[in-house]
């Protein structure tokens, strides 16, 4: 145990969290370039291939390794998903019109 005196020349050192999303370096998203598709994408289907500009958040999907990574949906070049009702802002899908 140290000492007042000890700790009063030297503090004791804090830990450091590791993140759990670490290419986003502290950002709440980022834009990067599709050199493989196999992030998980939200709602059915999806237009993403090799050089799409996505742009990216966190998120894990608990039931595949490695995967810590979502694409945000109607954002970019990323299209939201056709006829979509409820929960839209999450799937990029414009509110329909009213009849």
């Amino acid at each position: 145990m140290a000492t007042v005196n000890q700790l009063v020349r030297k503090p004791r050192k804090r830990l450091v969290e590791k993140t759990k999303v670490p290419a986003l370096e502290g950002c709440p998203q980022r834009r990067g370039v599709c050199t493989r598709v196999y992030t998980t994408t939200p709602g059915e289907g999806h237009n993403l291939q090799e050089h799409s500009v996505v742009l990216i958040r966190g998120g894990r999907v608990k039931d595949l390794p490695g995967v810590r990574y979502h694409v945000v949906r109607g954002s970019l070049d990323t299209q939201g998903v056709d006829k979509r009702r409820q929960g839209r802002s999450k799937y990029g899908a414009k509110r329909p019109k009213a009849k």
